[in-house]
């Protein structure tokens, strides 16, 4: 495979929990939580994308490595590619994982397992999706699902990604929010202008469909556990501290 960096997204502006990044679990700031994570899958380098200081000072007390980058991105995808460019200026790096800063409990061979379809030469973007267990799941439109078609045992071809209502026969998959990119499609990707379809669905990545890229999906055991509002931070406390 080629060489391989994971970088990490991380902003102090959060509506729902404000300095995020920073809130302490089990003793270390979430951050390091991922970055320790990331670490673990043993991918490449690693490295924080952030427009803090305090995030940067957090990851690097632990160890890390951090990078600034401009407050004004719009997504996760922007800031890492700014942190790409500034980091990899010779353009050695063909593959980027993108692993979002509010996975506390990721598994590292989760991370691994992200950048399996890109052995497909066919293959621009790989993501992570588990089937739904949890019938409520079906129905709520905080959970968004992939559709696809199975190429290969544990992977799909994404087709569409949605919020809508699950219907029809199973398996229905509950898509995780960690992209592999190849360098070229990143960049393609950050360039294009948001697709009608995304900004209906408030998805990103269907913004990549509709220019005609390919994801594919690895099929993982289970969700882990994303951090957005003050009782997911209670559960990952009590996940963490076990």
């Amino acid at each position: 495979m080629p060489e391989t960096i994971i970088l990490i997204p991380a902003r102090m502006a959060s509506t729902r929990l404000p300095g995020k990044p920073l809130v302490d679990l089990a003793g270390a700031p979430m951050i390091v939580h991922v970055l320790r994570r990331a670490q673990g899958a043993k991918l490449g380098d690693v490295v924080v994308a952030t427009d803090s200081g305090a995030i940067a000072t957090a990851v690097e007390k632990a160890g890390g490595r951090a990078v600034l980058t401009r407050a004004d991105h719009v997504s996760g995808s922007d800031r890492i590619y700014e942190a790409l460019e500034a980091l990899d200026p010779e353009h050695r790096c063909a593959i980027v994982v993108n692993v979002q800063g509010d996975l506390p409990t990721i598994a590292p061979a989760d991370i691994r397992a992200a950048i399996a379809p890109l052995a497909d030469p066919k293959v621009d973007i790989a993501t992570l999706a588990a089937e739904i267990t949890d019938q409520a799941e079906l129905a709520n439109p905080n959970v968004v699902k992939v559709k696809g078609d199975v190429v290969a045992p544990g992977r799909l071809h994404a087709k569409t990604f949605t919020r809508a209502d699950a219907t029809g026969r199973g398996p229905h998959y509950h898509h995780i929010g960690l992209y592999a990119y190849r360098r070229v499609a990143l960049e393609r990707f950050v360039k294009l202008p948001p697709s009608a379809n995304e900004q209906r669905e408030r998805l990103e990545q269907l913004r990549a469909l509709d220019a005609g890229m390919r994801i594919d999906v690895a099929l993982v055991a289970s969700v882990p556990l994303g951090v957005d509002t003050p009782e997911e931070l209670a559960k990952a406390r009590s996940l963490l501290a076990g």
